[in-house]
């Protein structure tokens, strides 16, 4: 069974002057469990659209989502899957330990397990001795870590991210790539994950969807089956981003 499933997916959103605005056309794409898969492409295209639906928090026009072979209308464990936005959505007045708590707090959960959840998450993304500290005590890469806490923290088997590290530097984000794909590994779970930056894509995925925009439709699924760690600057790297960019630069505008 696939974790997620779009089915033939359309969406158009209303404008102003009356047209409808067509955002993705037609999106097919099966993504088993365990995968790493990147939405990769150019600004407008419908990347973070397809994401929102994904989470349900968008529906669609036409086809259908499937979560674990769900459709996701009927779907209702919404907690094994969490989303890690572009921005980290830290509370200023909140500690980074009661930030990572935030997730658990509006469930039944004894106070007990919230706290043990906590700080084995803080620890597993290498801020436990940091728990106390407030958001603007914090790097950007700290405060990274914090949001993929609080993502983490629900124990999901399936995280969205749209986006994440684009604000951070690139020494930063080359830490946050490896921290990301070791804690996939180790739970096991699903990431799915929108980026323009090709480069990105080809570190972190094993498969790269290609979104080609007006409306979004998918312009190749590409399988990546370099080993990990994927050094950016190795030759096969590189071929890889090549061959994407020329995907990306045949998309029809």
């Amino acid at each position: 069974m696939n974790a997620v499933e779009l089915d033939r997916v359309s969406k158009w959103f209303d404008r102003r002057d009356g047209a409808p605005l067509h955002v993705l056309d037609a999106i097919d794409i099966a993504i088993p469990q365990h995968a790493i898969v990147a939405i990769l492409g150019s600004s407008g295209c419908g990347k973070s659209t397809l994401l929102n639906m994904i989470a349900g928090l968008v529906e669609p026009d036409e086809g259908a989502v499937l979560l674990n072979g769900i459709p996701s209308h009927a779907f209702r464990d919404w907690r094994a899957m969490t989303y890690m936005f572009q921005e980290d959505r830290l509370l200023p007045w909140r500690t980074a330990a009661q930030n990572v708590s935030f997730g658990l707090e509006a469930g039944n959960m004894g106070r007990a397990e919230r706290e043990r959840r906590v700080e084995e998450t803080l620890a597993l993304v290498g801020l436990a001795s940091f728990r106390d500290a407030y958001p603007h005590e914090l790097s950007g890469g700290m405060r990274s870590r914090v949001a993929l806490a609080r993502s983490l923290v629900t124990e999901p088997r399936i995280l969205l991210l749209d986006e994440p590290f684009s604000k951070l530097d690139p020494a930063i984000r080359a830490q946050m790539h490896a921290e990301l794909l070791r804690i996939a590994e180790l739970r096991a779970m699903t990431l799915v994950f929108v980026t323009h930056d090709v480069e990105e894509a080809v570190v972190l995925a094993n498969r790269v969807v290609v979104l080609h925009p007006r409306p979004g439709r998918i312009g190749e699924i590409r399988d990546v089956a370099l080993p990990y760690p994927r050094d950016p600057l190795s030759e096969a790297v590189t071929e890889e981003v090549r061959r994407l960019r020329i995907s990306l630069s045949s998309a029809r505008i």
